[in-house]
């Protein structure tokens, strides 16, 4: 497969109010992100709220302009580009489907218009051609003709979500960035969307970018999945690999969360809360809540190795989780290290 998005050593810094009226504290939101995405491939992004997912997927995209490193899409940095011709690259080459379909859609426009504006905004054909696309969107997306003059607000959560989709697709991005694209639905419906999205991903050909809390359907629909840390990408792993093979204690300690009803086991205890993203620990972020952290954790953050076979599996620390544990002996680690 060929690489369509490459990020290099990216950091986002937001400037927040935190720290008093006349001063700001800075918030690290994405720390050295290093990241490739391949043609038509599924790209699942795990960790709990505040861990940079949305950052990284905004990134991703071109929404958020980088404090540090570089965005290239196509072997082009996005960054480097005169602004009209970054709107071009970034409006025609990638898409977003966003968390709330209810605040993502202007609710004072139509199906129609909703899906007609990104098309007007590029000029891409004829008035006639435009419309003939829009109704092609709709059905591809399962939506019904007669829903084209309705307002988001005489829509279900499941109908507001498929035009969202539609809208991402309609100048036929290369990428599609999807961030949480469930969360805000019913659970009957999830399914639905989720199903949908594989279908179109195969259909079009096109490279995926899954943000999701739900950890078991990134592992289910993603070909490889990133687990981030307070800012930080810590672990890079086939998603045949990432539940029993891997090698970071948080993603372990993530996956163990998730229960099953085969063989339901005790989740691996994490202790004490997540750090604070204006004031990170030194070294490695997670050793504050590690079972398995030293004095080194503390002194330097790891470099990426890799799992044996190659750089498709590759993680950062420095006590990773040997090869075979299994999680019940991880969770016993846990407790008697607590």
């Amino acid at each position: 497969m060929t690489d369509l998005l490459t990020l290099r050593d990216a950091h986002v810094v937001h400037k927040a109010r935190t720290g008093g009226l006349f001063t700001r504290d800075r918030v690290f939101a994405l720390t050295g992100a290093d990241l490739t995405i391949a043609a038509g491939e599924t790209v699942g992004v795990v960790g709990e709220s505040g861990c940079g997912k949305s950052t990284l997927a905004k990134v991703l995209v071109g929404v958020q302009r980088p404090t540090q490193g570089t965005v290239e899409l196509r072997g082009k940095d996005l960054w480097t580009m005169p602004p009209a011709a970054r709107r071009q690259a970034v409006g025609t080459g990638t898409g977003m489907i966003f968390q709330d379909p209810s605040t993502a859609l202007n609710r004072r426009l139509t199906v129609r218009q909703i899906l007609r504006d990104p098309l007007d905004v590029h000029r891409r054909g004829t008035p006639a051609q435009r419309e003939a696309r829009v109704r092609e969107l709709m059905s591809l997306v399962g939506l019904p003709k007669v829903l084209a003059d309705a307002l988001p607000g005489q829509l279900s959560g499941g109908q507001r979500q498929r035009v969202a989709i539609a809208r991402a697709l309609a100048l036929e991005p290369e990428l599609v960035v999807a961030d949480e694209p469930t969360s805000a639905l019913d659970v009957s419906v999830r399914a639905q969307i989720l199903n949908l999205l594989l279908d179109l991903k195969e259909r079009l050909g096109l490279a995926l970018v899954f943000v999701s809390h739900d950890i078991q359907t990134v592992r289910r629909m993603s070909d490889r999945v990133i687990t981030m840390y307070l800012g930080k990408i810590v672990e890079e792993s086939p998603a045949a690999e990432i539940t029993d093979a891997a090698r970071h204690p948080y993603t372990r300690a993530l996956f163990s969360a998730t229960p099953g009803l085969l063989d339901p086991i005790e989740p691996i205890p994490l202790i004490g809360p997540v750090p604070s993203a204006t004031r990170p620990p030194s070294g490695c972020p997670f050793r504050t809540r590690c079972w398995k952290a030293t004095d080194e954790c503390a002194r330097t953050m790891p470099d990426f190795a890799t799992n044996g076979a190659g750089a498709a599996h590759r993680y950062r620390c420095h006590h990773p989780v040997a090869a075979g544990e299994t999680t019940r002996e991880l969770v016993s680690q846990a407790k008697d290290s607590a």
